[in-house]
């Protein structure tokens, strides 16, 4: 199976690379119950999948959208801001990404100079469906979950990607009780800082 970052090519002589320009996709998210048979229909829709990916995402304290560094298993890395609503339909994501060799200096770097708000680790099934990356998600103390980007040229229109994006849902058979509003840190927040349930009494 093909290794996949969700970058453009490396430099081949290794090092970061410095292509930073902005990136738009439409996104949507939402919970699955039924692992398999949301694979059986994403394959039966896309295809094989592409690339299956370990990921541990360590998200920096930031005071405007999102900063995260994406660990991959095989030791690379990506640097990525974002700034997205919290609405839980097909919404718009501007990003910026580099890519890097050393991810875990930066890592101890940004950890220094801003602080860690979390990590989330994951597994994730890519399938790739004319300009929609189809991520299919494991996440370590949430559960599973779909995740839709459909990648938006500089020139190409934010509401055909919404329709995009809404299309592949139905197509997928998502019903709108089950999408997420909120990033993975976000809901790993919201689980630890709910009450943990009353301990059954014996007797």
């Amino acid at each position: 199976m093909q290794r996949y970052t969700e970058g453009k090519q490396r430099a081949p002589s290794g090092g970061d690379t410095n292509d930073t320009e902005p990136r738009r996709n439409v996104e949507i998210k939402a919970r699955v119950d039924d692992l398999a048979a949301v694979q059986a229909d994403i394959e039966a829709l896309a295809g094989p999948t592409v690339a299956r990916l370990q990921q541990v995402d360590t998200f920096f304290v930031c005071p405007h959208g999102r900063l995260k560094l994406r660990t991959f298993s095989t030791g690379q890395g990506q640097l990525i801001y974002y700034e997205r609503p919290d609405d839980c339909g097909a919404k718009m994501s501007h990003y910026r990404l580099c890519e890097t060799d050393r991810p875990q200096a930066l890592c101890a770097i940004l950890a220094a100079a801003l602080g860690v708000r979390g990590t989330v680790t994951k597994e994730r099934l890519l399938y790739l469906y004319g300009n929609t990356r189809i991520h299919l998600d494991r996440v370590w103390d949430l559960g599973a979950f779909l995740e839709l980007e459909v990648v938006l040229g500089p020139l190409e229109d934010e509401h055909a990607g919404r329709s995009t994006a809404e299309a592949l849902l139905t197509a997928l058979k998502i019903e709108r009780c089950q999408l997420v509003d909120r990033a993975y840190i976000d809901l790993l927040e919201k689980a630890a800082s709910e009450p943990s349930p009353p301990a059954a009494s014996v007797g």
